[in-house]
């Protein structure tokens, strides 16, 4: 008994000592770590593709193969379906925007000397122009001008030595289909593998942690998934939209611009932002009119999408206030990069409904008392 009173004082000790060594070597530390993420990266992308997919393979299970008596049968059936239609529709998107897209980038690389001397010409007009109210942006034009020369002779240099990366654009493939395959497994096994975190859950916290821990897993599960496919159909629907009018008016580079809109839209706050700004420049070399026709339809666009489309997808799901979104997005992109603005405002739609619990226990406490 004498020698348990010092047990919790020599466990703080060790972990003491060990913060202090983690510290003192957090190079190696940190090496270490992300040698084992690494390792493991496979595992954690099928785990990330399995979690994205269930919503439609359990959509298949209440639908399609409801009535089969057999729940293993019904999900197998429903992963079967799952996999069907995540392949038709990969081959409609290659189909429909892989040739018009390499043609996009192809035009752009034999035009880009072009498009660069056009651009130079503009700024020396800008010049002259900042000349007749005595504004000096000689040095400023100057040194855009030797960046844009620079980025044009190199670029194609760099673009010349992408065949030599083919190794690692192949294990990159091959470990794709190697998680997209393990989530399949995941997916078919989800129910015994359920079963399984849930007893262990159960075997190691107390009864009440138990039921809180499960409601608060809950409530992230819904947030999550409600933004991740509500995020990826907006994106696709204001890509979609952007490529159909790029299309009607004949605007270059329809394709590739509408993959930068779709995919940067993905970003909440600053990705249309940059989408829009990338879009603007390229065609400004090209027709200045096009440029300025292609920004008044990113704005109505963008309104479009914060007022109508995107209330409709997520509906009152993640009630966030637009500052803590910002915080969220200024914190968790410093913090994680373009994973972590991606994925801020779950992670604030999480910290707020937390928050107002808080509150609200803490309300209800004191009324008690």
């Amino acid at each position: 008994m004498k020698n348990q009173k010092w047990y919790p004082f020599a466990v703080a000790l060790c972990v003491a000592i060990l913060f202090y060594v983690a510290l003192s070597r957090f190079d190696v530390v940190l090496s270490g770590a992300g040698s084992f993420l690494g390792f493991i990266r496979p595992v954690l992308i099928s785990l990330a593709i399995a979690y994205v997919l269930d919503p439609l393979v359990m959509f298949f299970e209440r639908t399609i193969f409801s009535k089969l008596k057999s729940e293993q049968l019904s999900r197998n059936f429903s992963v079967l379906l799952m996999v069907i239609s995540v392949a038709v529709m990969i081959a409609i998107l290659m189909i429909v925007m892989i040739p018009p897209l390499v043609s996009s980038i192809t035009s752009l690389m034999t035009n880009l000397r072009n498009y660069t001397g056009t651009f130079s010409d503009m700024l020396e007009q800008l010049q002259e122009s900042a000349a007749v109210v005595h504004l000096d942006l000689t040095k400023v034009t100057k040194g855009l001008i030797s960046y844009i020369n620079n980025v044009a002779n190199q670029l194609p240099e760099n673009l010349s030595r992408i065949a030599s990366t083919s190794v690692s654009i192949g294990s990159g493939i091959f470990n794709g289909v190697i998680s997209f395959i393990l989530a399949i497994y995941v997916l078919l096994d989800k129910g015994k593998l359920m079963v399984g975190v849930k007893r262990l859950a159960f075997a190691i916290l107390p009864e009440q942690k138990y039921v809180s821990y499960g409601d608060f897993w809950n409530r992230c599960n819904k947030i999550l998934i409600r933004y991740i496919g509500g995020d990826l159909l907006d994106g696709l629907i204001v890509g979609m939209a952007n490529c159909i009018f790029m299309m009607i008016l004949r605007m270059p580079y329809a394709a590739l611009l509408s993959v930068i809109v779709g995919v940067t839209n993905l970003a909440p706050t600053f990705g249309p932002i940059v989408g829009g700004a990338i879009g603007v420049l390229l065609l400004l070399l090209v027709n200045p009119w096009s440029a300025l026709w292609f920004l008044i339809f990113t704005i109505v666009l963008q309104t479009c999408d914060g007022y109508v489309i995107k209330p409709k997808l997520f509906g009152n799901t993640l009630g966030v206030s637009s500052v803590w979104i910002l915080m969220a997005l200024i914190v968790f992109g410093r913090m994680f990069g373009v994973l972590g603005v991606l994925l801020a405002i779950p992670f604030a739609a999480i910290m707020n409904f937390l928050y107002h619990d808080w509150i609200a226990r803490r309300e209800k406490e004191k009324q008690n008392q």
